[in-house]
């Protein structure tokens, strides 16, 4: 199979849909891999890396759109790759379709198979595609949430963890999967005073049970939220409906009852953000103001650190991109249902439902269509 891996347009984007150990694993399994020129500059992988590893560098997105069986990016493909993409071409890459009608409809007018990284799951019921970036951002939530907190950026101009004398800041998680975890345990670990609101009461056990008093839970209602919220210094929203778009947790009435200057991160933008004055925003301008709550809502945080996030995505996205080159989409769809989770869109149909009931479009089982 000729695999192809275009360089990231998405506004600062640096990541990098295959590491040349990807692309070397791939190569000796007898496939063609072709890179644009500089694809993984951004990540720290010359071209030079990429050719010892076997692969063929291209000028051009064009000339790897044009050549490639399979795609395989980070991002979800940018209008001008979507007019690219063809009736068979394979795409692998994450799409997070549901906030998305103008991307899904692209998608099946292009007669691909798209499957999505956010979708595919494992016998935990866990998101192995997702978890990797989940971590990342995570950890970058109180990180980037701590700078905007500075007066200098808008902020309330608190410290994380305070002074002797002084208390520290208090960070409100809502929302204790992956995310929330690693968001929680980096805020506490920064000193802050952490509170992770959860629905779920074996997920609030498993937290108390392994992190103990590192942070405090709580039970997730709307009332608890609204009350948790008012004496907040941040809130982090890390609430994830795989494949769907994200609940609104918190109203733009509810912003009056903040404290000015007080900081919301959504690391659930790309799923069309968590609190209802969420809109997507870039590394370039990150921030924002709403009645007087500055909200950070850039979408493809892990950018912010290239390298780790592409290492970490590709050592996930691997063995499935191979799955894939060695017996095309359908044989490894059909040998591993969880990779079959992450079809979202095949030769016109979408075939994630998640996606047809946010969008109001019709949708083909996927069991259906890898049976025809």
């Amino acid at each position: 199979m000729k695999i192809g891996c275009p360089k990231e347009i998405k506004p600062q984007e640096f990541r990098v849909g295959m590491t040349p150990n990807a692309a070397q694993e791939a190569v000796a399994r007898g496939h063609e891999v072709i890179i644009e020129t500089n694809a993984g500059m951004g990540s720290g992988f010359d071209n030079d890396s990429y050719i010892a590893a076997g692969a063929r560098i291209v000028d051009t997105a064009e000339e790897v759109f044009a050549t490639a069986d399979m795609i395989v990016k980070v991002k979800e493909p940018q209008a001008v790759e979507r007019k690219m993409l063809r009736e068979g071409q394979l795409l692998f890459t994450y799409l997070h379709l549901a906030p998305d009608p103008d991307q899904t409809h692209d998608l099946i007018e292009s007669g691909c198979t798209a499957i999505a990284y956010e979708t595919v799951t494992d016998a935990n019921g866990g998101l192995p595609l997702l978890a990797p970036m989940s971590e990342v951002a995570g950890r970058l939530a109180p990180q980037v949430g701590s700078w905007t907190l500075q007066k200098a950026n808008g902020g309330r101009g608190v410290l994380m963890g305070g002074v002797p004398g002084v208390g520290p800041a208090k960070v409100i998680v809502i929302g204790g999967g992956v995310v929330g975890t690693h968001a929680a345990k980096i805020a506490a670990g920064m000193g802050a005073d952490v509170t992770v609101l959860d629905r779920s009461l074996p997920r609030l056990r498993y937290l108390d049970d392994v992190f103990g008093r590192t942070f405090k839970s709580q039970y997730s209602t709307a009332g608890a939220t609204a009350e948790l919220i008012q004496d907040a210094d941040m809130v982090i929203g890390a609430v994830l409906i795989p494949g769907a778009a994200a609940p609104k947790l918190i109203s733009r009435d509810q912003l009056s009852t903040m404290k000015p200057g007080a900081v919301l991160v959504d690391v659930a933008i790309d799923q069309g953000g968590c609190f209802e004055t969420s809109k997507a925003t870039t590394h370039a301008e990150p921030i924002y103001e709403v009645d007087g709550v500055m909200h950070y809502c850039v979408a493809n945080m892990p950018g912010a650190v290239a390298r780790t996030s592409t290492i970490a995505l590709g050592n996930a996205t691997m063995p499935f991109m191979l799955a894939l080159a060695d017996k095309g989409w359908k044989q490894a769809c059909q040998d591993d249902p969880h990779l079959l989770n992450g079809l979202n869109v095949h030769a016109g149909q979408l075939t994630y439902y998640a996606v047809g009931k946010a969008l109001g479009i019709d949708v083909v089982s996927p069991n259906v269509v890898i049976k025809s």
